[in-house]
């Protein structure tokens, strides 16, 4: 998927063929906020006044702007997978829940 970021937000990239528009949503919010643009300056420009305009409406009512997570996250993965990180763990002196921490970590740590 294609994004555009600004201000620490992620936005989405889309393009309708029937409407001849590219259009996309703020990323990892709660709720919906859209831009549009009949051409990649106007979607950038639309992107940034959706998120300014997100963070002075966040603000203005006293939200936070980003998504909360849990921290729990569930992944399906083959057995053999599992094994091989059940492995690769024990060999390291890890738990497997503290050798996923790490390896993900370590995977989003350039974000």
């Amino acid at each position: 998927m294609n994004t555009l970021t600004y201000k620490g937000f992620i936005g989405s990239v889309s393009f309708s063929e029937e409407d001849d528009v590219f259009f996309g949503k703020i990323e990892g919010i709660r709720g919906l906020v859209n831009y549009e643009g009949e051409s990649v300056k106007e979607l950038k420009n639309a992107f940034h006044e959706a998120v300014d305009s997100y963070l002075e409406f966040c603000k203005e009512n006293n939200l936070e702007p980003h998504k909360s997570y849990s921290g729990s996250l569930n992944v399906r993965i083959s057995p053999e997978t599992h094994g091989k990180i059940a492995l690769k763990a024990k060999l390291e002196g890890l738990s497997i829940n503290a050798f996923i921490k790490r390896t993900l970590d370590k995977a989003v740590a350039a974000i």
